[in-house]
């Protein structure tokens, strides 16, 4: 059966406007309508979109052709949670099967993407065996793929064929004399090539295969490793060479460099950037691209709603001896996507009607930009919120991670997220929760707020104590609306203005 083949008009730049590009297409916080609504169910490249979705990846692609300092590749692994790390490599047959069982079982899954544990591209049998297949069977599902972008350029026309229109590429520089202390050697032309060269053949190909794909349409978003005193000062420039050649998101992620994962950069102290770090070159980044904020560095294996892994659920053996009715199931997953899709419509409606209530404004996110009503002037406020499906819904000791908002009289938006341990997991010594406790202040610090459904006395006092103000009021509520309300209580009582600022700190 032959595929069906999606030709996408080439997307408009995200900073260009109607008139300049000769593009009708309307375009709001720097993105057209028409890539607004490709990305509308794609966890990984809408904000909006990754509290209602779960994606799925599928380890299908062992090898890679080049090495990074951060990487180290671990198969049957299920205590580390980064990319390049899996519990089971399958084969493509293995994969489609597990793809369909998870649709059939989790109905807000929309997306498959591979993404390793090597790189896909690498594998292009694998890869595309496993979405040819899926092409066929299970047409409701977006298809994507994450590459270091090296042999991108030979690959263009069979990702269009399968209709792959989102493509990641990972893109840590520009420069060659950057590129080679992050790259030691790549595999080109069968042969190992090494520093500056390996890194400006690597940096040539990434950009020919970027300009190839948004030439035919394809969505791309750019991965970029944070690592401090190598390529910090410099991805800035990145981000404005990606969007000059097309791409419409920038991922900025932390370096993850612990040395018990045995990468080169863990292994020689190499030292994971601070979140005040990741935020400013994040913010600086911003001014010439749409940035994502809400990334959790998925492992290769993934699966379920982004902050959450379900792939225990899915073993192969598990799967085996599921009974999989994927047409019945494609009904119940189109029904649930009108649902949400009438949801978010009905919430971004409320957002611009000029009624919408001034003392709790309800600002509205894509791609971490806010539209809002206006507000009163006062410092911007971090707060973290331990959130599940859009809501301030988890007990303080339940979260597994919390997201990061910063509020502001232009509204309320997500800047990132920690993760950190379950305090009550249950099965913890007091001595161990209270080093739990400790490591979860540690790492929402910076915050001055907690948002949570509930939380206990004493966690509530240690948090008072480390300067962050606990919030348990707003139960179920939608995130920026709960944020936004602390907000304005904030600034009326006076807690935010610049005199405010050296209180806090005193």
């Amino acid at each position: 059966m032959d595929l069906p083949v999606i030709e996408h008009s080439p997307p408009a730049a995200a900073g260009c406007n109607a008139s300049s590009c000769g593009s009708t297409a309307r375009q709001r916080d720097g993105l057209t309508d028409d890539i607004r609504a490709r990305v509308q169910d794609h966890p990984c490249y809408s904000e909006d979109a990754h509290h209602y979705f779960a994606r799925m990846h599928v380890a299908v692609a062992p090898a890679c052709n080049i090495q990074c300092h951060y990487c180290n590749r671990k198969y049957d692994c299920a205590n580390e949670s980064r990319p390049g790390v899996v519990s089971e490599l399958l084969t493509p047959d293995q994969a489609v099967r597990k793809t369909l069982a998870v649709a059939a079982t989790i109905p807000q899954m929309s997306v498959l993407g591979i993404a390793g544990p090597g790189d896909p591209l690498a594998n292009p049998a694998r890869t595309f065996e496993t979405f040819r297949q899926l092409a066929l069977k299970a047409p409701d599902i977006k298809l994507c793929v994450s590459t270091n972008g090296l042999v991108l350029p030979e690959h263009v026309d069979e990702l269009v064929k399968y209709n792959i229109d989102h493509v990641t590429i990972t893109i840590n520089c520009v420069d060659p004399e950057v590129g080679a202390k992050i790259y030691p050697w790549i595999f080109w032309k069968n042969q190992r090539v090494f520093g500056r060269e390996a890194a400006a053949i690597l940096i040539d190909q990434q950009q020919k295969g970027l300009e190839m794909l948004t030439t035919r349409g394809i969505l791309v978003k750019v991965n970029s490793v944070l690592i401090p005193g190598v390529n910090d000062r410099h991805l800035p420039e990145v981000s404005k060479i990606v969007k000059a050649k097309g791409a419409f998101l920038h991922n900025v992620m932390p370096l993850i460099a612990e040395a018990a994962h045995g990468t080169f950069y863990g292994v020689m102290g190499q030292r994971s950037p601070q979140p005040a770090e990741l935020k400013a070159l994040q913010d600086t980044c911003a001014g010439d691209m749409n940035m994502m904020r809400h990334c959790r560095q998925c492992r290769a294996d993934a699966v379920g709603l982004l902050g959450e892994d379900r792939g225990a659920e899915f073993t192969l053996d598990r799967i085996e001896t599921m009974e999989i009715d994927y047409e019945a199931a494609m009904v119940v997953r189109a029904e649930l996507r009108a649902q949400i899709a009438a949801e978010l419509a009905e919430k971004r409606a409320m957002a611009h009607s000029p009624t919408a209530p001034q003392a709790s404004p309800q600002p509205i996110h894509f791609q971490s930009r806010t539209v809002k009503p206006a507000a009163a002037a006062g410092r911007p406020v971090l707060m973290a919120v331990a959130a599940r499906n859009g809501l301030v819904a988890v007990h303080f000791g339940h979260a597994s991670e919390f997201l990061v908002y910063e509020a502001s009289a232009n509204g309320a938006r997500l800047v990132g997220h920690r993760k950190t341990e379950s305090y009550c997991s249950g099965d913890q010594s007091c001595g161990d929760a209270d080093a739990v406790l400790a490591r979860t202040i540690t790492a929402i610090a910076g915050c001055e707020v907690v948002l949570c459904s509930r939380i206990g006395y004493e966690p509530w006092g240690e948090l008072e104590a480390a300067g962050i103000q606990p919030n348990g009021e707003h139960a179920m509520r939608p995130i920026e609306e709960a944020v936004m309300s602390v907000w304005n209580e904030m600034l009326a009582a006076g807690r935010l203005t610049a005199g405010s600022i050296a209180a806090k700190r005193a």
